[in-house]
């Protein structure tokens, strides 16, 4: 299934057309609720297959993708989709949506899934009331990721992808509906009406150079704990199950590198850390919240009630918050191919 997963342009492409991206962004306090963050540019992402004497023996084993990140390093996923489809996020093998144990099946109740193109992305673990807590990247073995305080063991860390498409005739009668509404939307000269929908913009950041590579310290791999909590919903499928089809088309697992393992893996430098909030707000630059009053949103899921912030394992590192002021948040509307491996 992973063959059929690519990277192109930054992003990763799986079957259907689903694309996702995986966005840098701002770290949030780990308490009150907050806006969307900004993106401030992609991370990007190497397959693991074409560093086979440098990339540790467990991720040649599972295939996919590596990205680096640094720790403590929020992210958040972009997700687009020519067409419906079902997409599970994982979290060291934990559903990021409902807590449960990561499965090869959909489900609906709870539902282990979000739903494309409805769901534009996402930016943490479900925590339900129309609200996510921020992916934060921590080591594994110290017990802050999600996949520890859920499973009780580190044994996966990074993010694990897979896409289940519709079924041909529920995806016949989505196309027409969406013609119907097409014609029915043109203006006098026959042009779509242009939408008013899209990802929060990104604030560019300077990418940096690729330089030889050289012997790093071993460094732990990276799996994803639970940060500040933002206004977000998880939208509730609409559909019946017997929509999807029963086996996923794709899947992948993208591994999280630290700094230090990407400059000995890849031989290149990793991207700056990101830019601090402070001097961002002080800038003016915007924040957002998204909002699709026809969706109704997941309720909180059980499993990952209890999983504590990072702050609470490795400490408070963050600088007095710098608050956002109410004019910078807007409102929303709502290269060659990854070899998947044994996971």
């Amino acid at each position: 299934m992973g063959d059929q997963v690519r990277i192109s342009g930054g992003a990763l492409e799986l079957p259907g057309g689903v694309t996702v991206r995986f966005m840098r962004t701002l770290r949030l306090p780990e308490t009150g609720t907050h806006p969307l963050p900004p993106g401030i540019g992609t991370f990007p992402l190497r397959r693991v297959a074409d560093y086979p004497d440098r990339a540790p023996a467990e991720w040649l084993t599972r295939g996919g993708v590596v990205l680096p990140v640094y720790q403590r390093e929020a992210m958040w996923l972009s997700f687009s989709s020519p067409v419906p489809a079902a997409l599970q996020v994982g979290v060291g093998k934990v559903c990021a949506v409902s807590g449960q144990p990561w499965s090869d099946r959909l489900s609906q109740d709870p539902q282990n899934y979000v739903v494309l193109p409805r769901q534009p992305w996402l930016d943490g673990i479900n925590s339900g009331s129309g609200t996510i807590r921020q992916f934060v990247a921590v080591p594994l073995g110290l017990g802050a990721t999600v996949e520890g305080q859920v499973s009780g063991e580190e044994v996966w860390g990074g993010v694990q992808l897979q896409v289940f498409e519709l079924r041909d005739e529920p995806l016949a009668v989505w196309r027409a509906e969406q013609e119907r509404r097409a014609v029915a939307t043109r203006g006098p000269w026959g042009v779509a009406a242009e939408e008013d929908e899209g990802m929060p913009p990104m604030a560019g950041y300077g990418a940096a150079m690729p330089m030889e590579a050289m012997a790093a310290p071993a460094a732990p791999s990276m799996g994803l704990g639970a940060g500040g909590r933002m206004r977000q919903e998880v939208y509730r499928d609409e559909r019946l199950p017997g929509d999807w089809r029963p086996t996923p088309s794709g899947r992948v697992f993208v591994h999280l590198a630290t700094a230090p393992q990407w400059r000995q893996i890849t031989g290149e430098a990793p991207p700056p850390s990101p830019v601090d909030r402070a001097a961002y707000n002080a800038a003016g630059l915007p924040w957002f919240d998204y909002y699709d009053a026809d969706a109704a949103d997941l309720a909180a899921a059980a499993p990952l009630a209890d999983v504590k912030p990072v702050g609470d394992w490795l400490g408070d590192d963050q600088q007095p918050w710098a608050p956002v002021q109410p004019g910078q948040v807007k409102k929303l509307k709502d290269d060659g191919q990854v070899t998947d491996g044994d996971w």
